[in-house]
Protein backbone atom coordinates (compact mmCIF):
# COMPACT_ATOMS: atom_id res chain seq x y z
CA UNK A 1 0.00 0.00 0.00
CA UNK A 2 2.90 2.36 0.69
CA UNK A 3 5.20 1.57 -2.29
CA UNK A 4 1.78 2.18 -4.20
CA UNK A 5 0.67 5.79 -2.63
CA UNK A 6 4.32 6.74 -3.01
CA UNK A 7 4.47 5.93 -6.54
CA UNK A 8 1.81 7.98 -6.94
CA UNK A 9 1.99 11.23 -8.56
CA UNK A 10 2.67 13.73 -5.73
CA UNK A 11 0.42 16.64 -5.32
CA UNK A 12 -1.52 18.52 -3.43
CA UNK A 13 -4.59 16.15 -2.61
CA UNK A 14 -1.90 13.16 -2.70
CA UNK A 15 -0.26 15.01 0.54
CA UNK A 16 -3.09 15.55 2.14
CA UNK A 17 -4.57 12.45 1.74
CA UNK A 18 -1.77 10.35 2.54
CA UNK A 19 -0.21 12.62 5.77
CA UNK A 20 2.96 13.28 3.73
CA UNK A 21 3.73 16.37 5.77
CA UNK A 22 3.35 14.56 9.15
CA UNK A 23 5.25 11.44 8.39
CA UNK A 24 8.02 13.60 6.71
CA UNK A 25 8.80 15.66 10.36
CA UNK A 26 8.25 11.57 11.53
CA UNK A 27 10.96 10.29 9.88
CA UNK A 28 8.45 7.51 8.88
CA UNK A 29 8.66 8.43 5.02
CA UNK A 30 10.94 6.27 2.40
CA UNK A 31 13.99 7.81 1.16
CA UNK A 32 12.44 7.90 -2.37
CA UNK A 33 9.22 9.44 -0.64
CA UNK A 34 11.10 11.89 1.22
CA UNK A 35 13.18 12.89 -2.07
CA UNK A 36 10.01 13.38 -4.17
CA UNK A 37 8.52 15.65 -1.07
CA UNK A 38 11.46 17.92 -1.02
CA UNK A 39 11.26 17.77 -4.98
CA UNK A 40 7.39 18.57 -5.26
CA UNK A 41 8.33 21.66 -2.62
CA UNK A 42 10.83 23.15 -4.21
CA UNK A 43 9.27 23.68 -7.33
CA UNK A 44 5.56 24.47 -5.49
CA UNK A 45 6.74 26.71 -2.46
CA UNK A 46 3.40 28.39 -1.80
CA UNK A 47 2.57 24.45 -0.30
CA UNK A 48 4.29 25.49 2.87
CA UNK A 49 1.95 28.15 3.83
CA UNK A 50 -1.41 26.10 3.29
CA UNK A 51 0.29 23.58 5.12
CA UNK A 52 1.15 26.03 7.37
CA UNK A 53 4.59 24.56 8.33
CA UNK A 54 5.95 27.02 10.06
CA UNK A 55 3.38 26.91 13.05
CA UNK A 56 3.84 23.47 12.94
CA UNK A 57 7.31 23.58 13.19
CA UNK A 58 6.65 26.22 16.22
CA UNK A 59 4.65 23.65 17.96
CA UNK A 60 7.17 20.93 17.80
CA UNK A 61 9.48 23.49 18.97
CA UNK A 62 7.56 24.57 22.46
CA UNK A 63 7.13 20.43 22.90
CA UNK A 64 10.91 20.43 23.12
CA UNK A 65 10.95 23.52 25.34
CA UNK A 66 8.12 22.19 27.60
CA UNK A 67 10.27 19.25 27.96
CA UNK A 68 13.62 20.81 29.03
CA UNK A 69 15.13 19.72 25.34
CA UNK A 70 17.61 22.28 23.69
CA UNK A 71 16.31 23.32 20.10
CA UNK A 72 18.31 20.97 17.50
CA UNK A 73 20.56 23.76 16.43
CA UNK A 74 21.31 24.93 20.15
CA UNK A 75 24.39 23.70 21.60
CA UNK A 76 23.84 20.98 24.75
CA UNK A 77 24.76 22.68 28.44
CA UNK A 78 27.74 21.69 29.78
CA UNK A 79 28.04 19.76 32.97
CA UNK A 80 29.79 21.62 35.73
CA UNK A 81 32.90 19.28 35.36
CA UNK A 82 33.24 20.06 31.69
CA UNK A 83 32.87 24.06 31.31
CA UNK A 84 36.41 25.67 31.49
CA UNK A 85 36.53 27.17 35.03
CA UNK A 86 36.79 23.83 36.49
CA UNK A 87 38.80 22.10 34.01
CA UNK A 88 41.26 25.03 34.75
CA UNK A 89 41.28 25.04 38.19
CA UNK A 90 41.36 21.02 37.71
CA UNK A 91 44.79 21.52 36.03
CA UNK A 92 46.25 23.72 37.91
CA UNK A 93 45.59 21.95 41.06
CA UNK A 94 47.00 18.84 39.75
CA UNK A 95 50.29 21.05 38.85
CA UNK A 96 50.42 22.17 42.51
CA UNK A 97 49.86 18.70 43.86
CA UNK A 98 52.86 17.33 41.65
CA UNK A 99 55.34 20.40 42.14
CA UNK A 100 53.97 19.77 46.14
CA UNK A 101 55.08 15.84 45.87
CA UNK A 102 58.64 16.55 44.13
CA UNK A 103 59.53 19.07 46.87
CA UNK A 104 58.15 16.27 49.63
CA UNK A 105 60.35 13.66 47.68
CA UNK A 106 63.64 15.46 47.28
CA UNK A 107 63.38 17.06 50.85
CA UNK A 108 62.94 13.18 52.12
CA UNK A 109 65.69 12.11 49.75
CA UNK A 110 67.55 14.94 51.65
CA UNK A 111 66.80 13.93 55.18
CA UNK A 112 67.08 9.72 54.30
CA UNK A 113 70.93 11.08 52.60
CA UNK A 114 71.72 13.49 56.29
CA UNK A 115 70.59 10.40 58.67
CA UNK A 116 72.42 7.90 56.26
CA UNK A 117 75.49 10.29 56.61
CA UNK A 118 75.33 10.51 60.18
CA UNK A 119 74.75 6.94 60.88
CA UNK A 120 77.94 6.07 59.22
CA UNK A 121 80.07 8.64 60.85
CA UNK A 122 78.63 7.14 63.87
CA UNK A 123 79.86 3.81 62.95
CA UNK A 124 83.44 4.31 61.89
CA UNK A 125 84.00 7.27 64.16
CA UNK A 126 86.98 5.10 66.79
CA UNK A 127 85.77 4.61 70.47
CA UNK A 128 88.03 5.67 73.56
CA UNK A 129 88.40 3.57 76.37
CA UNK A 130 85.88 5.25 79.33
CA UNK A 131 88.71 6.07 82.19
CA UNK A 132 85.87 6.91 84.44
CA UNK A 133 81.91 6.33 85.29
CA UNK A 134 79.59 10.17 85.58
CA UNK A 135 75.79 9.76 86.91
CA UNK A 136 74.28 12.10 85.78
CA UNK A 137 70.32 13.01 86.75
CA UNK A 138 68.21 14.48 84.12
CA UNK A 139 64.82 16.28 84.56
CA UNK A 140 63.13 16.19 81.32
CA UNK A 141 60.43 18.56 79.96
CA UNK A 142 57.05 17.17 79.53
CA UNK A 143 55.84 19.94 77.73
CA UNK A 144 57.63 19.81 75.02
CA UNK A 145 61.87 20.02 73.49
CA UNK A 146 63.68 22.07 74.95
CA UNK A 147 66.12 24.62 72.97
CA UNK A 148 68.93 24.58 75.79
CA UNK A 149 71.24 21.83 76.82
CA UNK A 150 70.66 20.38 80.22
CA UNK A 151 74.09 18.19 80.75
CA UNK A 152 77.23 18.08 78.61
CA UNK A 153 79.17 15.22 78.46
CA UNK A 154 82.57 14.85 77.80
CA UNK A 155 85.26 17.63 77.21
CA UNK A 156 87.99 16.05 78.88
CA UNK A 157 88.87 12.51 79.28
CA UNK A 158 86.68 9.71 77.82
CA UNK A 159 83.64 8.77 80.08
CA UNK A 160 81.20 6.68 80.38
CA UNK A 161 78.25 8.90 81.36
CA UNK A 162 75.04 7.03 83.03
CA UNK A 163 71.88 9.52 82.02
CA UNK A 164 69.20 8.78 85.25
CA UNK A 165 66.07 10.18 83.45
CA UNK A 166 63.30 11.23 86.03
CA UNK A 167 60.41 9.28 84.91
CA UNK A 168 58.50 8.44 88.10
CA UNK A 169 55.64 10.52 87.72
CA UNK A 170 54.79 9.00 84.45
CA UNK A 171 51.93 6.07 84.05
CA UNK A 172 54.09 3.78 81.53
CA UNK A 173 56.78 1.41 82.60
CA UNK A 174 58.25 0.50 78.68
CA UNK A 175 59.50 3.70 76.67
CA UNK A 176 61.15 3.94 73.47
CA UNK A 177 63.94 7.10 73.74
CA UNK A 178 64.61 8.53 69.81
CA UNK A 179 67.79 10.39 69.53
CA UNK A 180 68.45 13.06 66.95
CA UNK A 181 71.62 15.49 66.62
CA UNK A 182 69.45 18.63 66.35
CA UNK A 183 69.38 20.57 62.61
CA UNK A 184 71.19 17.34 61.19
CA UNK A 185 69.35 14.07 61.69
CA UNK A 186 68.45 10.48 63.56
CA UNK A 187 70.84 9.14 65.43
CA UNK A 188 69.21 5.98 66.97
CA UNK A 189 66.20 4.76 68.20
CA UNK A 190 66.21 2.85 71.97
CA UNK A 191 62.91 0.22 72.13
CA UNK A 192 61.24 -1.09 74.90
CA UNK A 193 63.44 0.55 77.33
CA UNK A 194 62.09 -0.06 81.44
CA UNK A 195 62.75 2.07 84.07
CA UNK A 196 64.55 1.15 87.58
CA UNK A 197 62.18 0.70 90.74
CA UNK A 198 63.29 4.36 91.66
CA UNK A 199 61.68 5.17 87.91
CA UNK A 200 64.55 6.70 87.08
CA UNK A 201 65.20 5.57 83.11
CA UNK A 202 68.92 4.93 82.85
CA UNK A 203 70.85 5.64 79.58
CA UNK A 204 74.57 4.51 79.10
CA UNK A 205 76.36 6.34 76.91
CA UNK A 206 80.35 6.98 75.94
CA UNK A 207 81.22 10.19 75.74
CA UNK A 208 83.49 9.41 72.53
CA UNK A 209 80.48 7.50 71.00
CA UNK A 210 78.81 10.91 68.91
CA UNK A 211 80.79 13.99 67.71
CA UNK A 212 80.31 17.20 69.01
CA UNK A 213 76.89 18.73 68.66
CA UNK A 214 73.71 19.03 70.66
CA UNK A 215 71.22 16.06 71.02
CA UNK A 216 67.59 15.77 71.19
CA UNK A 217 66.22 13.04 73.16
CA UNK A 218 62.07 12.30 72.58
CA UNK A 219 60.74 9.61 75.23
CA UNK A 220 58.01 8.36 74.43
CA UNK A 221 55.44 5.41 76.69
CA UNK A 222 54.75 2.30 75.07
CA UNK A 223 51.03 1.19 75.82
CA UNK A 224 49.89 -2.53 76.20
CA UNK A 225 49.21 -2.27 72.40
CA UNK A 226 52.30 -0.92 71.19
CA UNK A 227 51.18 2.33 70.58
CA UNK A 228 53.89 5.62 71.43
CA UNK A 229 52.67 8.39 73.72
CA UNK A 230 55.01 11.13 74.00
CA UNK A 231 56.48 11.53 77.59
CA UNK A 232 59.27 13.87 77.76
CA UNK A 233 62.16 15.63 76.11
CA UNK A 234 65.89 16.37 77.17
CA UNK A 235 68.72 17.93 75.24
CA UNK A 236 72.23 16.78 75.62
CA UNK A 237 75.68 17.96 74.20
CA UNK A 238 78.65 16.25 73.56
CA UNK A 239 81.92 18.15 73.53
CA UNK A 240 85.36 15.99 72.69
Amino acid sequence: MRARLLASPMDREFILRNQIVERYIGGQLPLKGAQDFEHFCREHPQLLDEIALTDRINAALRLLEAGGRAAPWEQRAKRWWEQLPVLIGAAILALILAIACLVMQSRLSAHERSEASLLQRALSQPLDPAKSTRTISVIPSRTGPVQHSMVTIGGGDTQMADLKIDLSWSQLNAFRVTIDRIDEGRVGVLHNMQRDSGGNLHIELNSSALGPGEYQLTIEGLTWRGEAVPQAWATISFAH
